[in-house]
């Protein structure tokens, strides 16, 4: 696995914990492989019928490792870690749950879209500056975001990059719960638990009924991937992260 991935099996619920604290949970390549080949594991196991995202205190993830696509927007290969990722993402055959506290910025974001219920903290703020950076929506946002927020919300939270609070996404229907942060993952690992102890084949109808053809979701996902990639090696991209890492390196 990865140092910074913490992958473990609680009951019938296998946890995918973010770990790296120091960098705010700041998700490098090697980490969505690690995190991609749980959730293969996780499906594939029998004994696994929930699948749960935590991250640290304060710091669900500060998104994409920057110094890690910096490289790519400068000439680098990129690799497919990020969309084999979310494509497991979106694909995943079990139930979801997520634990949210603190920071949530881009995938830290948009990675709750394809979870069945997310719990989240009061400080807790959805933030996708995907354009402040030259890049686009991913993970299939452009589509699932309006379609719960309505288009005016949708296009503050990924077109002007206004963060999303806690309570107000609660209100909005794109979490579940607004939970103490001394509770989140107690709060989050009883859910999974009783998750985990209805009838897997009925749930997984139920879950599939609810959720809808995936094609659209998995399509709009590779279409995203592709302008994505495109705006890695941008002009406007590698301006935008110059100057992100420059403020860092000032502060």
């Amino acid at each position: 696995m990865n140092e910074h991935v913490l992958v473990e099996q609680r009951g019938a619920a296998q946890l995918i914990r973010m770990n790296r604290p120091d960098k705010k949970n700041a998700i490098t390549r090697a980490m969505y492989r690690a995190m991609a080949d749980a959730l293969a594991a996780g499906d594939a196991d029998p004994g696994i019928r929930v699948q749960v995202f935590l991250g640290v205190p304060g710091a669900f993830s500060a998104g994409n490792d920057l110094a890690d696509f910096m490289a790519v927007a400068i000439g680098g290969e990129g690799g497919t870690e990020v969309w084999d990722f979310l494509l497991a993402l979106a694909g995943a055959e079990k139930p979801l749950v997520s634990g949210v506290d603190g920071i949530a910025v881009g995938i830290g974001a948009t990675l709750n879209l394809h979870c069945d219920l997310t719990f989240a903290t009061p400080r807790t703020a959805f933030h996708t500056p995907f354009v402040d950076l030259g890049l686009v929506p991913e993970a299939a946002s452009s589509l699932l975001v309006p379609a719960v927020l309505g288009h005016q919300r949708a296009f503050a939270l990924l077109g002007l990059g206004e963060p999303l609070p806690a309570e107000r996404a609660l209100a909005a229907g794109l979490i579940h719960a607004v939970v103490p942060e001394d509770r989140l993952e107690a709060e989050t690992l009883a859910a999974a638990e009783k998750i985990a102890a209805k009838p897997p084949e009925a749930l997984k109808i139920a879950r599939d009924l609810m959720r809808g053809p995936r094609e659209p979701v998995l399509a709009r996902i590779r279409e995203e991937a592709g302008h994505f990639r495109a705006r890695l090696k941008s002009d406007e991209a590698r301006a935008a992260f110059r100057a992100f890492l420059s403020r860092k390196k000032a502060t």
